[in-house]
């Protein structure tokens, strides 16, 4: 076959975007051709021939084919072309897929366009595209786009760039299985086994992440995650899942057979397999996932593949902050300090990242150790433990442990059986089950029957010392209740004990068990109890004091109160208050799990005297709502539970953040009844990491670590300073959309004296249910649109021109939809009533009514009627800006803080304080860290900023230099068409470089030091 060089190709993909109107379809079809067997799509290399004119019956030829796609190729794609065109090619994907038992995927293209499509229902629906830039077009980008619908490459490497790129949301790959599993759905999602197993899922994740993530598409996606880490497992081992049997694939019987318990079993999701075309969707998306080589992967990959997929917002409101590699293997190796001894157990496992360090710590002991590889298997999987809320993580991080192990020891001929130990529970135990365990036995109800006993699941408790032999016990009772056999009967499991040498007198229990798991079977009402058993029972069995491990490790969910349902907040609160860990007020909102969660953890665990290791927000170290965590006392009246912190790691100034809050981790040990409060001291980490850096190997040149002293802020809101509680935030105005307002063009016959024609001032800020909306439109009276002033609208000592927004505020007065005064102002009311029903349309969760919404702790009401003279400063952002306003119209919104002063010299006295770089550096450290040290909110007044004194020399110096520089700033020529960043560049420039600056610093830090 022919080689051309990279230039040529290009080239040639340059004519094909140009889309010459002069070329003739049989050209473009020859320079599709070529792309596909130059573009390095690997199509020799399987065997592939790219076929123009393939034959397809009645005289029919389909201009390209290759695998299992076919091509219609046109000269161009105008509405009526593609109509045509999808009917013909619909006929082309149907007959191939008939004829050959394999889905089969189309792409129309025109050499620029490129669309794919699939068969839904026998209907041809498009799931993907991807179009050419005419001046530079993205050979890669193309090439990219082709091989996610071909899925011709081989030995893939499973990097995180290359999971992202070709299995992430953004892929051709997702968008043809996500398109084929949302039409199986859609078919046949309402079958009684399907809607079993959803609302079996559904049930799940309600106890720990709230009904609303309880939906359809929530569910399609983690279907396709389990499905998909299920077939991974399979390649991790070598496996050919290209020529298994969907159902043999999803049920793990190659696991069985090779003893490997514990990683693919029978879940909520191979409902795909119930459902007609579930099987050829399983067939194609193991085509996918076999082009990547699983045998060596040096890190946890799957957590990409996660991230990938599921949004960024859905993973913040799950509190799911997953942990890179380099952190969690330099956390695991400073806390597990003596692998073959120490059981390690992480209680928030995720996706498997400290699992798998973990796991590779322990067998690199072992080796060093010259231990045999069957007894280091069986130490590892009783020495490295996982559980997790989430199904979708344990899957992931199931065959993250596998991945740890190494193909070349799961197939090494002298290993014995292996369970994985990590199971789908509840580590925070919200409802305590203390009704599991009774007289020395495990009792699970099943809800069927009336006879003693019927209706119970019954274990000696002992059996699951073992963990490993315990679960295959269930998971072997589970398969031969599942069998063939006669209605009623009973097969014999005397061989089973035999093989697992199940004591004579735990037999009587167990069988008695089997009997009620096959009755199980016989109603249609098994609901996978060997999946349910074994993961519902572990997490208390560990629980118990002679269960607990040695070390605690993990990051656990940093899910917000905010984002809590309404009874879950309930019992974190309670929790919360029980043990000294609650601190409300403001902050309320801004508490989360992760510290609950880990007094929780060594509660539950931890033995006395075990260590842990837990990344958790920044805001642990130092913020004033966690002030109970820190004590170290977490005694809830029932167990004394006290931790002696030994030290922390401050990881804020890593740059990139790694999260989308400040990252920290805490070290410490459980004690007997002697806490000992986290030190003031700790190591900070700062450094800029290289881009797709992901191993300690490949980052720890470019990180550096020193001895720090945290400043711990004892209050959120108020501070020494006696200016806290004058500053009050603006109005909450959300969403923009249905507020902010541009003028419309005058109407020839005009609207009427004091009336205005306005329409939206949209964002590209705009949040995604308030994208879609058209824009509001209508004729106002001129006194409700009002002047807004917005964080961005503030430069040190300059207000910038303001927005305009509707706000139905009547004198001090904020109307109501129902109020009958609205009636007065028809073009008000029109439009008040209507952004109204848009809110109770869209609003998602939010449980305020508009009126509330805008009105938030009174951030619009508290304003008016605006005082004659304000100081304003920005909520957030890398330096503290402040400035005078004297607009007695103007509302500010959220993004400022604002107090009344009294005087133009109070006022610019408090300019030149907050607008000094000194401020900005002394108030760093007591800020709350987001993404970046950006959060100001009111933690300026934690510094003891003194209220103003006109008799006071340095105070009046201040003002009088205040003036000065404001002065200075008005003088500028500044371009507010360079946006609000620029210019604030630019004054803080010219201040910098001005007669008063370093007066000014020197007089601050004076000031403040005192």
């Amino acid at each position: 076959m022919p080689t051309v060089e990279r230039e040529d190709v290009e080239d040639l993909l340059k004519r094909l975007a140009g889309r010459n109107s002069l070329r003739s379809e049989a050209t473009i079809q020859a320079d599709v051709r070529q792309i596909l067997l130059t573009g390095g799509l690997n199509l020799a290399e399987n065997d592939l021939e790219v076929n123009l004119e393939a034959q397809v019956g009645n005289r029919r030829r389909i201009d390209v084919e290759v695998g299992y796609t076919v091509i219609e190729v046109k000269k161009n794609l105008s509405e009526t072309v593609v109509r045509e065109a999808e009917v013909q090619l619909g006929d082309y994907v149907a007959t191939r897929t008939r004829e050959t038992g394999q889905r089969y995927v189309g792409i129309l293209t025109d050499g620029a366009e490129w669309r794919a499509y699939q068969l839904e229902n026998d209907i041809l629906v498009e799931a993907t595209r991807y179009t050419l830039k005419t001046g530079r077009p993205d050979l890669q980008a193309l090439l990219r786009w082709l091989e996610g619908v071909l899925a011709t490459r081989r030995n893939v490497p499973p990097t995180p760039s290359e999971i992202h790129d070709r299995l992430g949301a953004e892929s051709a790959s997702y968008s043809l299985d996500r398109a084929n599993l949302a039409a199986l759905y859609e078919a046949h999602g309402q079958l009684p086994t399907v809607q079993l197993k959803r609302q079996l899922w559904s049930q799940l994740l309600r106890s720990a992440l709230g009904t609303q993530f309880s939906d359809d598409e929530l569910f399609l996606e983690h279907t396709l995650l389990v499905n998909s880490a299920e077939i991974i497992a399979h390649l991790v081992l070598g496996l050919d899942v290209t020529d298994m049997q969907p159902a043999t694939l999803l049920a793990g019987q190659r696991f069985a057979l090779a003893q490997i318990y514990g990683v693919v079993e029978e879940d909520f999701f191979d409902w795909v397999l119930e459902v007609p075309g579930g099987e050829s969707f399983i067939r194609t998306l193991a085509r996918r996932l076999a082009r990547f080589d699983w045998a060596n992967v040096e890190h946890d990959v799957l957590k990409v593949l996660y991230e990938s997929i599921i949004g960024s917002e859905t993973r913040k409101r799950l509190g799911e902050y997953y942990t890179p590699d380099w952190l969690a293997d330099q956390v695991v190796a400073e806390v597990v300090t003596n692998p073959l001894n120490q059981r390690v157990l992480d209680p928030a496992c995720g996706s498997g990242t400290f699992l798998f360090h973990a796991v590779r710590r322990h067998l690199a002991a072992a080796e060093e150790a010259g231990i045999p590889l069957a007894t280091a298997l069986s130490g590892l999987t009783s020495h490295v433990l996982g559980i997790d809320l989430h199904p979708v993580a344990v899957a992931l991080a199931r065959v993250t442990y596998l991945l740890a192990i190494g193909r070349h020891r799961l197939i090494d001929q002298r290993r014995g059986p292996i369970t994985v130990p990590i199971y789908l529970g509840d580590s925070v135990q919200w409802t305590q089950r203390v009704d599991l365990f009774s007289q020395d036995h495990l009792l699970i109800s099943t809800g069927i029957g009336s006879q003693l006993y019927e209706d119970e699941l019954r274990f000696p408790d002992h059996l699951l010392a073992d963990a490993g032999r315990f679960d295959r016990l269930i998971s072997e009772m589970a398969t031969l209740a599942g069998k063939n056999r006669a209605k009623g009967a009973v097969p014999s499991l005397n061989a089973l004990f035999k093989r697992l040498a199940i004591a004579e007198a735990d037999q009587p229990a167990v069988k008695e068990s089997f009997q009620v798991l096959c009755r199980l079977q016989d109603e249609d009402r098994d609901h996978i109890w060997s999946y349910y058993i074994r993961n519902l029972v572990r997490p208390v069995w560990l629980g118990r004091a002679e269960n607990r491990v040695d070390v605690l490790v993990g990051n656990p969910p940093w899910l917000s109160y905010r984002y809590m349902p309404t009874d879950m907040q309930e019992t974190f609160r309670e929790m919360s208050e029980a043990r000294d860990l609650w601190h409300g007020r403001t902050v309320a909102t801004h508490q989360d799990l992760s510290g609950l969660f880990v007094a929780r953890a060594v509660q539950q665990y931890l033995k006395v005297g075990g260590s842990f290791a837990f990344v958790l927000p920044n805001a642990v170290l130092d913020r004033g709502y966690f002030a109970g965590f820190r004590s170290g006392k977490y005694s809830d009246g029932s167990e004394e539970v006290a931790a002696a912190f030994s030290g922390s790691w401050d990881l804020r100034r890593i740059r990139p953040h790694f999260f989308p809050r400040g990252g920290s981790v805490v070290f410490g040990e459980r004690t007997q009844s002697n806490p000992h409060a986290l030190p003031t001291e700790t190591v900070r980490w700062t450094g800029n990491l290289p881009r797709g850096a992901h191993s300690w190997e490949a980052v720890k040149q470019y990180l550096k670590r020193e001895p720090a002293t945290l400043v711990i802020s004892n209050t959120e809101t108020e501070g020494p300073s006696p200016y806290g509680s004058r500053f009050s935030a603006g109005a909450t105005i959300f969403p923009k959309v249905l507020f902010f307002v541009q003028p419309q063009p005058a109407d020839p016959l005009g609207y009427g004296a004091g009336r205005r024609a306005v329409r939206s001032k949209r964002s590209s800020t705009e949040k995604a249910q308030w994208k879609k909306l058209p824009d509001v439109t209508g004729v106002v009276e001129s006194e409700f649109v009002r002047p807004v002033l917005l964080g961005e609208s503030i430069l040190p000592y300059q207000v910038l021109p303001p927005q305009e927004a509707v706000l139905p505020i009547e004198g001090n007065q904020l109307l109501d939809t129902q109020d009958p005064r609205l009636d007065l102002y028809p073009g008000l009311a029109e439009w008040w009533r209507f952004v109204d029903s848009q809110w109770e349309c869209h609003r998602s969760s939010d449980r305020l009514t508009l009126r509330e919404r805008i009105d938030f702790r009174r951030g619009l009401t508290g304003q008016l009627p605006p005082p004659p003279l304000r100081v304003v400063y920005g909520a957030s952002g890398m330096h503290v800006v402040a400035a005078l306003v004297d607009n007695e119209s103007a509302v500010c919104e959220h993004k400022l803080y604002w107090a009344t002063v009294t005087s133009y010299d109070e006022g610019l006295y408090l300019c030149a304080i907050l607008n000094c770089p000194a401020l900005t550096q002394l108030v760093r450290p007591l800020m709350s860290y987001g993404k970046d040290e950006r959060d100001i909110d009111k933690h300026i007044w934690k510094l003891p900023i003194p209220l103003y004194d006109p008799s006071n020399e340095v105070h009046a110096r201040l003002a009088t230099l205040g003036r000065l520089e404001a002065t200075l700033v008005e003088a500028l020529e500044l371009d507010e068409n360079k946006g609000f960043v620029k210019l604030r560049q630019v004054v803080r420039k010219a201040l910098a470089e001005g007669h008063y600056a370093k007066e000014v610093d020197e007089l601050v830090v004076g000031l403040l030091d005192q």
